[in-house]
């Protein structure tokens, strides 16, 4: 069960990171002014540095039961639910609890955490 949680947690973390990466371009991007053009493509790529972290991330969590090692799963969900849960309050404090984001990160914090 430990093993089904842990890569539930695993698929939630890439879906929330797709959806992300998705939304930046099609929401945030599409409707920002930003001046010089080389600095509108820093923020993006920057923007979609994180989308790719989490997409690690989430990979990590699917692999974690299958390294056999107590070892690794610890420091894989310790460090997976760090980013994620200050990826989650830093939504939820810019969005004051409204948005959907922040529930959806804290989700995966909670499975992972769960799985341990």
């Amino acid at each position: 069960m430990r093993d089904l949680l842990l890569q539930c947690a695993g698929v939630a973390g890439i879906a929330v990171a797709l959806i992300h990466g998705v939304l930046g371009e099609t929401k945030v991007f599409a409707k920002a002014t930003i001046t010089p053009e080389s600095l509108r493509t820093l923020i993006r790529l920057v923007w979609q540095a994180g989308t790719v972290a989490w997409i690690g991330g989430g990979v990590l969590l699917l692999a974690a039961p299958m390294l056999g090692s107590d070892s690794a799963r610890h420091w894989i969900v310790a460090t997976i639910v760090a980013i994620y849960g200050f990826a989650a309050l830093a939504n939820a404090w810019w969005s004051r609890g409204r948005g959907f984001g922040w529930k959806a990160l804290a989700g995966v914090v909670a499975l992972a955490v769960a799985g341990y």
